[in-house]
């Protein structure tokens, strides 16, 4: 399948670089505002054409589907844009930041027929598959803690007086939106929604969270997850049943998987070696579904996102975390 896309950040040069790898997918266009910054990528990374306006290009790009890597504020524009010219979306996490936003875009796929995939690469890699078939040898599960925090370096921009995207309520940015969504997608995947949520954020002073903690609540177990841009941490996470526990290096991606036996007494290595450009797996299971015509595949992974986004909505909210339009 050929592709479009829209941002030429690292994320975007990633993707390529990973759909190059799949041999599934091969880069067709490339849009950017500015025609030199369009040209220069697309020649870096072997686009057929360079685009400035993104009308023209869906228009006129013979793509199936656009790889979508704007600023998060601007995902929602973006994905309508792309299925009202007909155009598969492949758009990276977080996809939208409302649940409103997601019923129209929901409502629009279905009505163009067009296939909607939110970029959640480490719930489609070999060892997560693994992780997730295993659950089922742990007993009864009584609690989790799954943390994804790792320093970013625009943090430095922004104690410097900046604001890049990434910390700013503008751009629908913060720690919850850009990381705490994968091990909360994590989460909702293997155990379904909640009872409750709640999170617990470190706020920086133009209102953003750095960082914070989640608290998920089920029927007979918890929840916990850590998030931050503002430290890193090496902890591993962890899932604990009752006769067993499951053991991460990471979450995105797990390269280290153990699992530890109440029983035995003993640990066993369950992770085996995948591709470094990890968006290899997510990029195969989408073609794979647009190929195949699997909606319930489809409407499945949408429910996912309709998921995450309501709780990161009603989170965000319950601590005053706003952004435009809200």
């Amino acid at each position: 399948m050929k592709f479009s896309t829209i941002g030429t950040s690292w994320i975007t040069e990633a993707f390529i670089e990973a759909a190059t790898l799949s041999e599934v997918a091969q880069l067709d266009s490339v849009y950017s505002r500015r025609q030199e910054t369009a040209q220069d990528f697309a020649q870096k990374h072997g686009g057929k054409t360079a685009y400035t306006d993104i009308q023209q290009m869906l228009e006129e790009a013979n793509s199936d589907f656009v790889y979508v890597a704007s600023p998060n504020i601007l995902h929602p524009e973006h994905i309508k844009l792309c299925i009202q010219n007909g155009k598969h979306v492949f758009c990276e996490k977080p996809m939208v930041y409302t649940e409103k936003q997601w019923e129209e875009i929901s409502q629009l796929a279905q009505k163009n027929h067009v296939f909607v995939f939110e970029g959640f690469r480490h719930l489609f890699s070999p060892n997560y598959y693994t992780l997730k078939e295993q659950t089922a040898n742990i007993g009864k599960i009584r609690s989790a803690m799954l943390q994804y925090a790792k320093y970013s370096s625009r943090y430095d921009k922004y104690k410097e007086g900046k604001e890049p995207n990434v910390f700013s309520p503008n751009f629908a940015g913060g720690a919850l939106m850009d990381l705490g969504v994968y091990p909360l997608s994590m989460a909702i995947d293997l155990f379904g929604a909640p009872k409750e949520s709640r999170y617990f954020p470190v706020l920086l002073s133009n209102g953003i969270d750095g960082s914070g903690t989640i608290i998920l609540t089920y029927d007979d177990f918890m929840v916990t997850i850590l998030c931050s841009k503002i430290t890193s941490a090496f902890l591993p996470s962890e899932i604990h049943g009752e006769d067993g526990t499951l053991i991460m290096d990471e979450i995105a991606p797990i390269s280290e998987l153990q699992l530890y036996n109440r029983k035995t007494d003993k640990t066993s290595q369950l992770g085996q070696k995948q591709f470094e450009a990890d968006m290899v797996y997510e990029i195969k299971a989408f073609v794979q579904m647009v190929q195949e015509q699997n909606w319930d595949q489809h409407d499945a992974n949408l429910e996912r996102s309709r998921l995450v986004v309501r709780l990161t909505e009603k989170m965000r909210k319950e601590n005053g975390l706003r952004f435009p339009g809200e």
